[in-house]
């Protein structure tokens, strides 16, 4: 009969989690691979886990105490290895008793060593979270934000696709960093506005000081400055920026001071998703200052078209300004 080879546990749960590396899921490949015994004790050991699972679900025990009295336990029957041996002084039934002892610790080692992948997503409302480590984020409409619960490691990780809004709690030791499209956001403590598109993403920082880079190239901002990383380029181009219109989705406000009209065109066609045309090229650059506070669009383009002596036409579902 073949004899059960020694594997460490805390492998095994990471291969049940779905979180092992590449090279420690050949590991555990490997391992079953090699004896009938090492494939008997992982099915069983999984039998055992899958049942843990389910009454971990119902179960009101505490699971700070039951994690701790695993742990324990754990430590005094095996004072030098971590690995779960089948024969010799633990049998079956020994093991078996551990990983009941975790009724209620599976979940929770989940959350506390490695956490859970999570996933914000903002619909057809803008909306504001805390994250994990006291950072703020405001998320516009359609905005999606990846991260792990726990934010274990010596960084802050999190994916966005869309805009968002970031006020990041400050921790020197462990820097807060994005990966929007293919530009990384690194930080320490700021507030700064990033948005990504199928062509480019735009970082604004309002304080603080913020790292932006594509590849091997970066530009460090200031506040009121901008960084805007082109899918066509490969580096980060920097440039100061001197309105606040990027703002709308989290202060409902529309601050013009001498903006041109192409620019404010692009965030109305964001604010309301509609697709407003400047039908004449000398309009472009025509400028407007003003503030529209949570107004309808007709009101808006109303105001414009006082404003600047412009024709607003519609066209089925497109708005053209002449």
């Amino acid at each position: 009969m073949q004899e059960q080879s020694h594997i460490n546990e805390d492998l095994l749960v990471k291969h049940l989690l779905g979180e092992a590396t590449a090279d420690e899921q050949a590991e555990v490949t490997a391992w079953l691979a090699s004896s009938d015994a090492n494939r008997k004790y992982y099915n069983d050991f999984k039998v055992i886990w899958d049942n843990s699972k389910k009454l971990a679900a119902t179960s009101t025990r505490d699971e700070n105490a039951a994690w701790e009295r695993f742990q324990q336990r754990v430590a005094a029957e095996k004072p030098v290895s971590k690995t779960i041996p089948l024969s010799g002084r633990m049998n079956w039934m020994r093991v078996a008793a551990i990983l009941v002892l975790m009724i209620g610790g599976v979940w929770m080692a989940r959350y506390m060593v490695w956490g859970t992948n999570t996933q914000l997503v903002a619909g057809n409302e803008v909306i504001t979270e805390t994250l994990p480590d006291g950072t703020i984020v405001t998320l516009n409409k359609g905005a999606v934000l990846k991260y792990n619960s726990r934010m274990s490691g010596n960084t802050r990780n999190v994916t966005l696709d869309g805009e968002a809004f970031f006020d990041v709690t400050p921790d020197k030791n462990k820097p807060f960093i994005i990966s929007a499209d293919d530009a990384k956001i690194k930080v320490v403590g700021t507030s700064f506005n990033v948005k990504t598109t199928d062509e480019k993403t735009e970082v604004i920082v309002e304080t603080g000081i913020v790292e932006v880079s594509k590849k091997k190239k970066m530009v460090t901002l200031k506040p009121n400055e901008m960084a805007t990383v082109l899918q066509s380029s490969d580096a980060p181009l920097k440039e100061a920026v001197d309105d606040v219109l990027y703002n709308y989705y989290r202060t409902k406000e529309l601050v013009c001071k001498n903006t041109p009209l192409w620019r404010l065109v692009d965030v109305l066609n964001d604010a309301y998703n509609v697709n407003i045309e400047i039908g004449d090229a000398r309009l472009k650059d025509m400028e407007i200052t003003t503030t529209f506070k949570n107004q309808g669009l007709d009101d808006v383009l109303d105001v414009i078209s006082r404003t600047l002596n412009v024709r607003v036409e519609k066209n089925g579902k497109t708005i053209v300004l002449r």
